[in-house]
């Protein structure tokens, strides 16, 4: 059973999530909040698995909710799930920590996918989100990116595509998370991307991991 907060200051959004999550079998709704500080203090006292979180909020907002629960320490998984989808609310609330990012007008079913996907470990994003955070760099990139980077590097690559995260790559190729991040640091250099997420997309484009 995964247990999912609900943070949002609309009271019938709130409903509405709680009555679609607990139509699934294998979802449970742990508390609801409806702004950032209560969501902090949601989070500490009921360790949910995911959080989905909103971005508009009075007193905090979801960015630094996100934050503040992040530095809680605890193993949770914070979806971002707002009518917002310009890059700079993107990027900051995915460095704040959140693992996923949806819009609210997703289909129901892809909500309910994505709670699953971030209590795996997975990283759910909204392909128009996603796509959003692709640079859109003048000149021409080099004619094959992937020729510079080291086989260990294009396995990384290969893993970031199929939606893993740090701590399942490093356990698939036996290296340590730091040796990941060093991986990633040098692929995102080499494709002229500043994100995972935007170097899954190149893959993908490219057919890179998109087999097995």
């Amino acid at each position: 059973m995964t247990a999912v907060a609900i943070v949002d200051d609309h009271r019938l959004v709130r409903a509405g999530l709680r009555t679609l999550l607990e139509s699934t079998a294998d979802l449970s709704v742990v508390g609801e909040a409806a702004n950032g500080a209560e969501a902090v203090d949601l989070v500490r006292s009921t360790e949910p698995d995911v959080v989905l979180m909103d971005l508009s909020m009075p007193e905090v907002d979801g960015i630094e909710a996100t934050r503040r629960i992040m530095d809680l320490g605890l193993p949770v998984a914070v979806i971002v799930l707002t009518s917002f989808a310009e890059s700079p609310r993107v990027t900051a609330a995915l460095e704040a920590g959140a693992v996923g990012y949806l819009l609210k007008d997703s289909e129901p079913r892809d909500v309910v996918s994505a709670v699953r996907s971030a209590a795996a470990g997975h990283a759910p994003i909204d392909p128009r989100v996603a796509r959003a955070l692709l640079p859109r760099r003048a000149g021409s990139p080099l004619a094959d990116p992937t020729a510079v980077l080291s086989s260990r590097e294009r396995q990384v690559l290969e893993h970031v595509a199929k939606g893993m995260a740090n701590k399942q790559i490093a356990r698939a190729l036996g290296i340590s998370e730091r040796t990941v991040k060093v991986h990633l640091g040098n692929v995102f250099r080499a494709l002229g991307v500043g994100d995972r997420t935007s170097a899954a997309l190149w893959a993908h484009d490219h057919g890179i991991g998109s087999g097995a």
